[in-house]
């Protein structure tokens, strides 16, 4: 299975702070947030992480995606240092990626976009840098941690999840 999630901010105490995750510490966090993406994502599933993985050195970003299952691959967000993204244990790490996903086009960044390839033909936007609290277009949607309940999602399961939501207008 294909799973998304963005800005899980491993080891960066700042996040505790700014976005007021509901965790006592940065260790509890940690902790949270590796045993709901291993309960959710097995190891042989594949994750599309958009952004903001952790703030540490490579050696220890190794070890983090070591613990956590499934094939990971990596969209560059603003907080991930050269060290994060040169860790061996990422199948993949860009800035931007297209996927066709069940007949779906689905474009990935770490940033939403006003505007995006295939828009007009039903395309999808995952994007993440906004921790839940940007009004979202027609379409796009935050798979960041604090808008997906702390763990990976798939698209089957985010498409239902956000069916009910009311939707923005689009030009």
């Amino acid at each position: 299975m294909l799973f998304f999630t963005s800005d899980t901010h491993f080891n960066d105490p700042r996040i505790l702070r700014l976005d007021r995750r509901p965790f006592a510490s940065l260790a509890e966090h940690d902790n949270a947030l590796i045993a709901s993406w291993n309960e959710t994502v097995t190891p042989d599933d594949e994750v599309w992480h958009l952004g903001d993985f952790a703030r540490h050195g490579k050696a220890s970003v190794g070890v983090l995606l070591s613990r956590l299952h499934g094939r990971k691959n990596l969209i560059i967000g603003n907080n991930d240092s050269q060290e994060t993204v040169a860790a061996d244990e990422w199948a993949s790490a860009q800035h931007y990626a297209e996927l066709r996903v069940d007949g779906v086009m689905l474009i990935l960044c770490h940033y939403p976009f006003r505007t995006w390839n295939q828009m007009a033909k039903k395309s999808i936007n995952l994007h993440g840098h906004s921790h839940g609290k940007l009004k979202p277009l027609t379409r796009q949607y935050d798979v960041g941690v604090d808008a997906r309940s702390f763990r990976p999602i798939s698209l089957p399961a985010l498409l239902q999840q956000d069916r009910a939501r009311p939707q923005a207008p689009q030009d």
